[in-house]
């Protein structure tokens, strides 16, 4: 009796070790232990219980975005009034697009899921088991939305030279996505942004019933984004930020976030100028218009920097 005891110690003991490896070299186990922080923080949040989830939704759900970690809103946002008006109308239909014209749009669609809704995915281009995952979770987290940005480069046009895989990603993706749109009652969104709206498959233009379009920001747009840009710097009282704007016609709110870079350098210099020089300075001077000027007699426009770099490069 004193042997068997002693092999079944054995026996136990070699099951936790074993266990305790298997535990200790699964590579999911850090995604599925942030999977579940986010599920208990997302139904909370719900006044839900915490979903049941698969390993494949373990893996989506690793990257839902809880919008309470968003800390951007609408002001945010220099100028676009018009856009921003036609979205709070459109955040009652369940499925839009976001077309984006050569301008930065990673803070518009943060933006209108902090408004309006509850989860939000980032979807890239993934295996059908992990695409049929996104759509279940999206379901068990409703209301939700599911993002998908440079959508072109997943759901383009639909031709022969197509890889057989890639075909199968698209007909699967629409036929979860068309599983929301017959539902009456689902609560999930689609969003998507594009640079290359003209690239879309057809069948996927269809199921957006509305699209935006950001183009190139005016003078008073433009103005309004250098003030969005500069809101939480040393700046001097006296710049004229529509002058500034006049200066930078053609510009995108890219081109003048890193202007407004270019400019804060300038103080910088100064400051560390001084100190060689064996001068006492605490802190770098407030930027100034005329810091703005100087950084606009070296700064380029996106599309004068992409067309001289092709003309540079006619291979490309």
């Amino acid at each position: 009796m004193h042997y068997l005891f002693l092999y079944a110690g054995k026996a136990v003991l070699c099951y936790c070790v074993f266990a305790t490896g298997l535990w200790c070299l699964d590579p999911n186990r850090e995604s599925s232990k942030k999977a579940h922080e986010q599920k208990k923080e997302i139904a909370k949040r719900q006044g839900r219980p915490i979903i049941q989830t698969n390993s494949y939704e373990d893996v989506i759900a690793r990257d839902v975005i809880n919008p309470d970690h968003i800390n951007v809103e609408f002001d945010s946002i220099g100028g676009l009034e018009t856009i921003k008006q036609a979205l709070h109308l459109a955040a009652n239909c369940w499925h839009l697009s976001a077309q984006v014209k050569d301008t930065s749009s990673t803070l518009d669609h943060p933006i209108l899921t902090f408004l309006h809704h509850d989860v939000t995915f980032d979807i890239r281009a993934q295996p059908l088991m992990e695409m049929s995952a996104v759509f279940s979770l999206a379901d068990k987290l409703q209301p939700a939305i599911i993002f998908i940005d440079e959508v072109d480069s997943f759901l383009g046009q639909r031709c022969t030279s197509d890889h057989e895989a890639m075909l199968n990603m698209k007909t699967e993706f629409m036929a979860l996505w068309g599983r929301f749109t017959t539902n009456k009652n689902a609560q999930v969104m689609v969003l998507a942004a594009t640079n290359r709206p003209s690239e879309l498959d057809e069948a996927i233009l269809r199921r957006f019933p509305q699209a935006f379009e950001i183009g190139y920001p005016d003078k008073r747009e433009r103005a309004e984004i250098l003030k969005v840009i500069l809101k939480d710097e040393r700046v001097k009282g006296d710049i004229d930020f529509s002058y500034i704007a006049g200066l930078c016609k053609g510009y995108t709110g890219s081109d003048l976030f890193d202007l407004c870079k270019k400019a804060a350098y300038f103080p910088i210099r100064e400051l560390l100028d001084d100190e060689k020089k064996g001068k006492q300075s605490c802190e770098p001077r407030p930027l100034s218009q005329l810091d703005l000027k100087m950084a606009l007699s070296t700064s380029r426009k996106t599309t004068v920097a992409a067309n001289e770099y092709s003309r540079m490069n006619p291979w490309i």
